[in-house]
């Protein structure tokens, strides 16, 4: 039999992570005993070996690699689309119901805090101005987060940037280009020069380069590790960092900054992007009002 129920997907999962029983049993809330006849069931049903237990502990065969990294994708799906559903139909946070036509159509719109902030306005203007517009629930998020949040379904549709996020598994919609700009203290001599150049920014001497998050790791040098835009202000303001940013962070710039153009940073490409196998209205209406502007 080829049919795999979610239930078992998320036992198989709990002990393909955690390697361990009863470590596992205690996640999931259950005895061992059950969880481990409940894999042997499953192992006899799929007619293969998906653990390899000894004294020495469990580890995951070449098949039950498979059926982890599968698993989880199916887990996320399912849970996407019941949070869809439920926000779909009116029974997921406040202003669901609309009125005697039913349910209003709700969307989560993920985007990152004080990113493209005059184009996130003028889309939410727009969208509003459409009659039957779906109510939009703005998510702001941390750095690189939109992705997961699409994946998870917390979201439904996120604004997201090249090429610093990944659109791999999305569809999109191109919205902006922009260039990227340095951000230096206002008293700082480097901030009174027209332009600058990459390599400019990372050789200001008392101005070490701050440094983002990539796929869950710093890149190596002697500037902070910033986690947020408010985290980057502040250090900024304090003489302590330089940062580099899209040109539309102007926006939240504080008196204390100074914003120099780039001369050869790569341009940043803002995208609306939804998941590929969406067949929401509500959805398809705010990309129409997106790429019209």
């Amino acid at each position: 039999m080829d049919t795999l129920e979610t239930r078992e997907l998320r036992y198989f999962t709990a002990v393909a992570e955690e390697l361990h029983f009863g470590r596992a049993a205690e996640r999931l809330g259950m005895a061992q005993p059950p969880l481990s006849r409940a894999i042997q069931q499953l192992e006899r049903r799929l007619g293969v070996r998906l653990l390899e237990r000894n004294r020495r502990g469990v580890s995951l065969t070449g098949a039950g690699e498979v059926l982890l990294h599968e698993g989880r994708a199916a887990l996320d799906a399912a849970t996407a689309a019941a949070r869809r559903t439920r926000r779909a139909g009116g029974a997921d946070g406040p202003g669901g119901r609309g009125g005697p036509g039913g349910p209003r159509p709700r969307l989560v719109l993920a985007v990152k805090a004080a990113g493209s902030h005059e184009l996130l306005r003028k889309l939410l203007d727009a969208h509003a101005a459409e009659p039957g517009a779906a109510e939009i629930e703005v998510l702001p998020c941390g750095i690189c987060e939109q992705e997961e949040l699409l994946r998870d379904g917390r979201a439904d549709v996120a604004l997201m940037h090249a090429p610093f996020n990944s659109l791999a598994g999305f569809d999109s919609e191109e919205l902006m280009t922009e260039g990227q700009v340095a951000v230096l203290p206002a008293g700082h001599p480097v901030a009174a020069r027209e332009t600058l150049s990459l390599a400019e920014v990372g050789d200001i001497p008392g101005l070490p380069l701050a440094r983002w998050p990539r796929h869950g790791t710093y890149p190596p040098g002697p500037g902070p590790e910033i986690q947020n835009l408010t985290q980057l202000a502040q250090l900024i303001a304090l003489g302590r960092t330089v940062g580099v940013v899209p040109d539309s962070a102007r926006a939240w710039l504080w008196a204390e900054h100074a914003a120099v153009p780039l001369t050869d940073a790569p341009p940043v490409v803002t995208h609306i992007a939804w998941p590929a196998h969406s067949r929401s209205l509500a959805l398809a209406g705010l990309i129409r009002t997106a790429a019209r502007l």
